[in-house]
């Protein structure tokens, strides 16, 4: 595993990237716009990710956060207003697609605002923890716009249609004990105490054999697109088998004390 670095240098940034342990945490960082989710924040974001797919020795798990007071308030919509663009249609979308399949855990850490695009990307990560007093909220139909990046789908595998319909049709706001109650979230914690909560979260995981933990990510992706009695006889018949760490991982758990 890496020891601590920091591959953004450059203070203008607008996602910065540090690696600690074998952990990558990516920065959304607009800090100045609540990180409101410009193209081209978009652009950097895709780059990174493209760079974690292939980083599968360096990197464990990853987390996705926001600098500064909110994780993101949403798309910008001064950049929309003002004509700017994504390199191509659906940019946005599959690089939300790609943060989904990346091999590593995914790990979204959110405070503050996480409105509409920012929730759009949230939803984007294995496991979600939250401020007990972040703002989750859909406005999509505050704007006369409609969800194109997933959220139709994700909300509702996450929180079920009934607890995703009563979101999106009504933007209502959810904090972060009422996230972990409906299961947008899986814990929630003192905005104080957020930051050093997602990094010990992160370690207790990546301490794990990250063999095992890619498969079971991979796994349980492929078997969500199989019935029940096929998923169970496909992986009963399709096992990757144990991790060449496993030896070793036996051995110093026999050797505790």
């Amino acid at each position: 595993m890496s020891a601590s670095t920091d591959s953004s240098s450059e203070t203008d940034a607008l996602v910065a990237r540090s690696d600690t342990d074998g952990i990558a945490t990516l920065s959304l960082n607009r800090p100045d716009s609540l990180n409101a989710l410009s193209p081209q924040l978009f652009v950097e974001l895709r780059a990174h990710i493209d760079a974690l797919k292939s980083a599968g020795d360096d990197t464990g798990v990853v987390i996705i956060r926001g600098n500064g007071r909110s994780f993101s308030a949403g798309n910008d919509l001064n950049a929309i207003q003002q004509g700017e663009k994504a390199p191509y249609a659906h940019f946005q979308a599959e690089t939300l697609e790609l943060i989904e399949a990346l091999p590593q855990v995914v790990i979204m850490s959110v405070r503050g605002h996480c409105y509409t695009g920012a929730l759009e990307l949230a939803l984007a990560g294995d496991l979600l923890i939250c401020a007990d007093d972040v703002r989750f909220c859909d406005t999509h139909g505050k704007w006369a716009m409609v969800p194109t990046w997933g959220m139709n789908t994700r909300l509702p595998e996450r929180v079920g249609t009934l607890a995703a319909r009563a979101m999106m049709f009504s933007g209502q706001v959810v904090d972060g004990p009422e996230a972990v109650r409906i299961g947008l979230a899986n814990r929630s914690v003192d905005a104080g105490l957020l930051d050093e909560a997602t990094q010990e979260w992160a370690s207790q995981i990546a301490t794990n054999s990250w063999h095992t933990l890619r498969e079971e990510k991979r796994i349980m992706r492929q078997l969500g697109e199989m019935g029940r009695d096929e998923g169970i006889g496909w992986d009963r018949n399709n096992s990757p088998g144990v991790g060449a760490d496993m030896a070793e991982r036996i051995a110093a758990g026999f050797g505790k004390k």
